[in-house]
């Protein structure tokens, strides 16, 4: 049995956004929970670990999410950052479809059903 590498990562606050993404996405990406917060050694560390890969960062639009973005932005520049709209504020809340449509506008498969 092979083991297949994953080329792209998403990173997340929660265990609900992580499951929300999931629920929509039609191919194989780590998606990588950050529950609210990262020390740099950690965040180093997950640098090191994804430098290769395409990373993507979906936090919520509230305080705590932006903190986070601001601090993937200083420290990992190379990230692509992904949306929701401010009217849903979190991942978890925003609806499947948004969801889907956001991710697909950065080349994520997703499931058809949510298109």
């Amino acid at each position: 049995m092979s083991v297949v590498e994953v080329e792209k990562v998403i990173i997340v606050e929660g265990k609900s956004d992580k499951k929300k993404i999931e629920n929509v996405i039609n191919e194989q990406i780590e998606i990588i929970c950050t529950n609210g917060t990262i020390s740099i050694s950690k965040l180093d560390e997950l640098i090191d670990e994804n430098f290769s890969k395409d990373v993507y960062v979906l936090v919520d639009s509230d305080e705590s999410g932006e903190k986070l973005r601001k601090q993937f932005k200083r420290e990992f520049p190379e990230a692509s950052h992904l949306y929701i709209d401010r009217m849903y504020r979190e991942v978890a809340s925003a609806p499947d479809q948004h969801v889907a449509s956001v991710l697909l506008s950065a080349n994520i498969d997703v499931q058809a059903r949510f298109l």
